[in-house]
């Protein structure tokens, strides 16, 4: 393969140096931000020597080559546009600056979670294990002395992320607005500080302390803020907004200690007298509404949004779902909304593999058969766009396959006991229920492969 070849041609098809803003690649993609994508011609790029697929996400045209290709392809490329390299994180923001108002809110969602989904899946996962245990030694399956200090140690491990989840929030949350993580982290600490009770045994005991705010005006409940998400988002955001501007008038001298102070007293007034109070119900609100639509008769809110999730994916505002498990866990115990996501990327991911092993096209087995894999563990975009779309009854055969799965998920009442992962490595977070989570990706995969293989998808090869 003559690797500048490859580039010079991919370089005249995305419109030349007058369209190109940056361009970065990762393991398998090279990642362009593109002033125009009108101006690119995608359906020529596709044919070039090398390119497995192409697909637009988040604001990049994403051309995948495959791992070992890429880096030396994107090399030739720099040469070829007189670009600067540039890192992954340099191209998304690029690509950001171009995106809405929305998107860009949904981009700052993702920016909050992504660093601290790796906390949340360890303790998930760790509690799903547990759970297993428990069930087993409470049930005479498995006899286990429970004394010991490695399951009392695994016990404490478990939810500890969840416990001080504020905290992780408001720390991840302050770097993506610009402010000081540790103040972050400080306001995250204020809303589960021990002086306030425990939002978990508010059920139990009621409100056990109210207190006046604003002069006499009104009292709120001295209760914490354990599990919620919302209302911690806003009050961080509040604090970055008053830190940077307090940047600019305070003067040098006086910086380091009016800054933290105020921004941190007066944030922390208004979190506990109005931000906490108010986001706390409109949180609740969007929870249990959320709940009511999974639980509709039949399972018929959960196979529309397992059919709909997959079009979540191509408009990018799938990272938002997180606020969702970790807000149903938080009230419930476990998220319902994880299988459904589960279903939906597993029959796209078979609906992939049916592509692939029907097709006699080697281009196409080539991105379709790795991609198909990579979303039976969770990561759909290669899938979605490198194969699902460009055919399109495939992505639809996914679809009509994630709403089957998702529809049975709720039926069976599955619910996850973590968020961050789904797909096939999903089963860990459900231990607690192992049968129906496999009947659930056994629905999933099977309709939409069988879809595919039978309707879904002609070999023109």
């Amino acid at each position: 393969m003559d690797y500048a070849k490859t580039a010079q041609q991919i370089y005249e098809k995305v419109g030349k140096k007058e369209n190109l803003i940056s361009a970065a690649h990762c393991a398998t993609r090279l990642r362009l931000v593109l002033a125009d994508n009108a101006k690119c011609d995608a359906k020529a790029v596709e044919d070039i020597e090398g390119v497995k697929g192409v697909f637009s996400a988040s604001g990049q045209m994403q051309i995948i080559l495959g791992t070992g290709v890429v880096n030396k392809v994107y090399d030739e490329f720099i040469a070829i546009s007189g670009l600067a390299a540039a890192s992954k994180e340099e191209v998304k923001a690029a690509a950001a600056a171009k995106q809405n108002v929305f998107k860009r809110a949904i981009k700052t969602l993702g920016d909050v979670f992504v660093p601290i989904i790796p906390a949340i899946v360890a303790s998930g996962f760790l509690m799903g294990i547990m759970e297993a245990l428990n069930f087993m030694v409470g049930n005479g399956f498995l006899n286990m002395d429970t004394s010991g200090s490695i399951y009392v140690f695994a016990n404490l491990f478990a939810n500890t992320a969840y416990t001080f989840l504020p905290i992780l929030i408001a720390f991840s949350a302050a770097k993506a607005f610009g402010g000081n993580p540790f103040l972050g982290a400080v306001i995250g600490m204020i809303m589960i500080h021990p002086s306030l009770q425990n939002a978990w045994t508010v059920a139990t005991q009621g409100v056990l302390q109210t207190q006046k705010v604003w002069f006499g005006l009104y009292s709120v409940d001295m209760v914490g803020y354990q599990g919620h998400v919302i209302p911690v988002i806003i009050a961080v955001w509040v604090l970055c907004f008053i830190e940077k501007r307090l940047h600019k008038l305070v003067p040098a001298m006086l910086d380091l200690f009016v800054t933290p102070l105020v921004s941190v007293f007066v944030t922390g007034y208004l979190t506990l007298s109005i931000i906490g109070p108010v986001f706390v119900t409109v949180e609740n609100g969007i929870i249990n509404g959320i709940l009511t639509l999974l639980t509709l008769p039949l399972g018929l809110g959960s196979m529309v949004m397992g059919g709909l999730y997959s079009l979540t994916v191509v408009g990018g505002i799938h990272h938002m779902y997180t606020v969702i498990d970790v807000g149903q866990i938080a009230q419930y115990g476990f998220t319902y909304w994880l299988p459904l996501a589960s279903a939906a990327n597993l029959a796209q991911g078979a609906a992939t593999l049916a592509v692939a092993l029907k097709t006699r096209n080697a281009k196409i087995k080539a991105v379709a058969l790795p991609s198909s894999l990579s979303c039976f563990m969770g990561i759909t975009e290669p899938a979605i766009f490198g194969v699902n779309l460009r055919h399109f009854k495939p992505f639809v055969c996914g679809a009509i396959g994630g709403a089957a799965g998702a529809m049975y998920a709720s039926l069976a009442g599955l619910g996850a006991s973590g968020t961050g992962v789904t797909g096939i490595f999903g089963m860990l977070l459900c231990l607690h229920d192992p049968v129906n989570y496999l009947i659930m990706m056994a629905v999933s995969v099977g309709v939409a492969f069988a879809l595919t293989w039978f309707f879904g998808f002609k070999d023109e090869a």
